[in-house]
């Protein structure tokens, strides 16, 4: 078992930059604006030989009781309970406030080790500025600067120092091969942060009832049925002009990177709001990604009339026509309905994405396809089609070679298309075909 560090402290204080220094990535979003985080956020980080789990975690306010604070608390709080060791951050510059008090009393009252980091600390190392935070009971302060890296690499060595580890095997363990990184992405509040709760059945993610509750992509490891999962939860994305905090901006490319990166992206529609142009725009994203997808429409309880039902449905296969290929389902996060058959369409999807297609099957269905119907001729030329080979997976790619194809037309392409997708059952992955001419090395040369 990996050891975890949570990183804790009031709002402001730089976790998240040293989170970032911590784990040699980017993932949380920094700015200088307070109560930016709002979830636990998981990272992997080395120093030597040893692994560990960071987590970073939002402003932590004991006392909050309502609203969204009260949220960020209880996520701190079940963050300190998984942790090995707690890094407690404060900010040098700023000294000792109230806050730091009430978090320090928490700490103390539950007995697990505790580092206290005085971050922002770059040309303060000699100065008397560090000794008020004594007073806060956790003893020696460790002075750091994240964002510098000063005293960062020595802060991770004395945390692991606490819990004794024993020195590691150095057989490398294969563990991401069977994992299926799957994205849950849609629009601001369509229910992605509740339909991860409801399948962890845990309150992890910040679920709020205000647009762009979620910030972050945040990554959740997950198993079921022995299959091992990594859950990212995206920040909805809105349209271009509705964007204007710089924040959401972050947001937006940290929800694009993530759809990038998965390999099966879960599409959430409101069914209560029907298909949007954003939600086409986020679909179209998907498809040009090339990543396999399922369809899910959440909130499908709401919707009592059958009329209103059959109008949602409609309205998908009008505005979404390109994503036929994927498998819908009609969900309620919330009311944990129809939930079940969502994992087998996942499954699938990442089998068909990644499906291996033989040179000879393939060339076999292409000869058949053009004996059933051959392309239009254009002009002088007819295309000749010969033979076909895959050229990749995670979308499936199927190259095709042979005489004059730049004649060959999309419509003829998508009578191919659906002749091997029916062979090899792809079903929620986009299938991409790609023509390639032989030409004559001699056509060129001049006679001599």
């Amino acid at each position: 078992m990996k050891p975890v560090l949570a990183l804790v402290g009031r709002p402001n204080v730089g976790k998240s930059t040293l989170f970032n220094r911590i784990t040699k990535s980017r993932d949380a979003i920094v700015a200088d604006y307070a109560g930016l985080t709002r979830d636990r956020h998981y990272g992997n980080a080395r120093q030597g030989k040893h692994e560990f789990i960071v987590i970073d975690t939002g402003g932590f306010e004991p006392d909050a009781t309502s609203g969204i604070y009260k949220e960020m608390a209880k996520q701190t709080r079940q963050a300190v309970a998984e942790a090995d060791v707690v890094i407690f951050v404060v900010d040098a510059r700023a000294g000792v406030s109230a806050q730091d008090h009430d978090i320090a009393k928490y700490l103390r009252r539950l007995g697990k080790p505790c580092l206290l980091v005085a971050n922002k600390a770059e040309g303060l190392r000699e100065g008397a500025q560090l000794g008020e935070f004594f007073e806060l009971g956790l003893g020696e302060v460790l002075p750091v600067s994240a964002a510098h890296g000063e005293g960062v690499r020595s802060l991770i060595e004395l945390a692991l120092d606490q819990l004794n580890l024993e020195e590691p095997d150095d057989e490398e363990e294969s563990r991401d091969a069977g994992v299926i990184k799957l994205a849950v992405a849609g629009r601001p509040n369509v229910g992605k942060s509740t339909l991860i709760n409801t399948w962890l059945g845990e309150e992890r993610l910040v679920a709020f009832d205000l647009p762009g509750t979620t910030r972050d992509a945040i990554s959740v490891p997950f198993e079921r049925n022995g299959q091992r999962f990594e859950l990212v939860d995206t920040a909805g994305l809105r349209r271009r002009g509705k964007v204007f905090e710089a924040i959401e901006k972050f947001s937006v490319v940290k929800t694009l990177q993530a759809i990038e990166s998965a390999n099966v992206v879960l599409l959430l529609i409101d069914a209560t709001q029907g298909v949007t142009d954003q939600d086409a725009h986020i679909a179209g994203y998907i498809l040009e990604s090339g990543r396999a997808v399922v369809l899910a429409i959440n909130k499908w309880d709401a919707l009592e009339d059958e009329y209103q039902r059959e109008l949602v449905k409609r309205s998908i296969e009008t505005r979404l026509p390109f994503l036929k290929f994927a498998a819908m389902h009609f969900i309620s996060a919330q009311k944990r309905q129809g939930l079940g058959p969502l994992w087998s369409s996942i499954a699938q999807a990442y089998k068909a994405a990644n499906c291996k297609m033989s040179t000879p099957i393939l060339t076999r269905l292409l000869l058949e396809a053009v004996q059933f119907q051959s392309p239009k001729r254009s002009g002088m030329f007819r295309p000749k089609l010969r033979y076909a080979h895959q050229g990749g997976m995670n979308p499936p790619v199927i190259i095709i070679h042979g005489n004059s194809l730049e004649h060959v037309t999309e419509a003829y392409k998508r009578f191919l298309e659906g002749r091997f997708r029916k062979e090899f059952d792809l079903v929620g992955t986009p299938l991409r075909i790609e023509m390639k001419s032989s030409h004559n090395p001699y056509a060129d040369k001049e006679r001599e």
